[in-house]
């Protein structure tokens, strides 16, 4: 089986975040969410990928991940010009795909459960296709599925009074009958070919498309709170380990992660779950809970919470800072005194100097 990794898109609703780059390299956890994608369809068997490049930073995607060989898979990269929706980024791959079965897999999905089971039994079933889904608290953000007596009834995108609560996640097996379904599909209201319509018009041309649950965590990472509560769930589930150095007043409590080449140094108090990455430098900090932060930072005389800090950052405040994303490259500097909390959304390079 071989699979589409969704990886354009502008993701405005994350500037200044996504200025330089796709939203799907943005770490949880120091690793580019996407990457977590991939690692779920490899797990599933998954080992040829074409993955969908177009908008801002299309090159950064190439450049981490190459041809995938260092991520154990075979990649190919399909460039679609423009954002016209899910069913067009599909069609796009029609001849990657040939007449095989596949996974496609939206590049800001974050998921705990291991989908390998979902695959092998839609791989041995006779399924035109087979949708995840999960139990949402807002319904009328997602792609949603009625449901009767335990088979699917319909299919639709983001419905203004949602008929039950389970929203169609970014994940699809498919079989190559999807690629007619597009072939006469019509765009949107937003001028997009949605893979909700294409799935609905599967539906009612009597194709056979089963569903499984999730039951445990998943994530469309569409806003800043998105992609801090998700660092969270990553975080919560890993095993501590410290490969760095520290002196003796440090203090370390809870689920926390030291990579190599890392010193923490005066009275500085790391609280998990909490990451921090390679070759920075901690001096009188407290970091955590619920925090990441990049290699080659330097931190000094810092609080900062429920935040993401990525690589290369320069921070010394008194500033409390908290739900915050903090692009790489950035730098926070203030010379007063002020110990008030702030929340920061910077984008690459950001300097804030007071």
């Amino acid at each position: 089986m071989k699979g589409i990794l969704l990886h354009g898109g502008h993701g405005t609703r994350l500037r200044p975040l996504t200025h330089t780059g796709p939203k799907q390299l943005l770490p949880i956890a120091n690793k580019p969410m996407s990457e977590y994608c991939i690692e779920s369809m490899k797990d599933a068997g998954v080992t040829e990928i074409a993955i969908i490049i177009g908008g801002i930073g299309s090159n950064k995607v190439r450049e981490y991940y190459g041809d995938g060989e260092k991520f154990n898979v075979k990649i190919t990269y399909v460039k679609q010009d423009e954002p016209l929706g899910i069913s067009h980024a599909i069609n796009l791959c029609r001849s990657f795909i040939g007449d095989e079965k596949f996974l496609v897999f939206l590049g800001d999905n974050i998921i705990q459960k291991r989908i390998s089971n979902f695959a092998n039994q839609f791989l041995e079933s006779d399924d035109d296709a087979s949708i995840l889904l999960c139990e949402v608290d807002n319904p009328s953000r997602f792609g949603i599925a009625d449901m009767h007596e335990g088979k699917i009834t319909k299919i639709m995108e983001k419905p203004k009074d949602p008929p039950t609560n389970f929203a169609v996640t970014g994940i699809y097996f498919l079989t190559p009958k999807i690629f007619d379904i597009i072939d006469n599909l019509k765009p949107s209201w937003r001028n997009e070919l949605e893979i909700t319509d294409a799935l609905q018009i599967l539906l009612s041309e009597n194709n056979k498309i089963s569903y499984n649950i999730i039951t445990d965590y998943w994530k469309d990472t569409g806003t800043p709170e998105d992609i801090i509560n998700a660092n969270r769930a990553i975080l919560e589930n890993k095993e501590s380990y410290f490969y760095g150095e520290k002196s003796d007043s440090v203090s370390l409590t809870g689920i926390v992660l030291i990579e190599k080449g890392t010193k923490i140094l005066g009275n500085s108090q790391i609280i998990g779950p909490a990451i921090i990455g390679k070759n920075c430098i901690l001096n009188n900090v407290c970091i955590g809970p619920n925090s990441s932060i990049g290699n080659n930072s330097k931190i000094t005389n810092s609080n900062i919470q429920n935040s993401i800090v990525m690589s290369n950052c320069i921070i010394n405040t008194p500033i409390k800072i908290r739900n915050s994303i903090i692009s790489s490259n950035s730098e926070i500097e203030f010379k007063n005194d002020c110990q008030d909390e702030k929340i920061f959304l910077l984008g690459e390079g950001t300097k804030i100097l007071i």
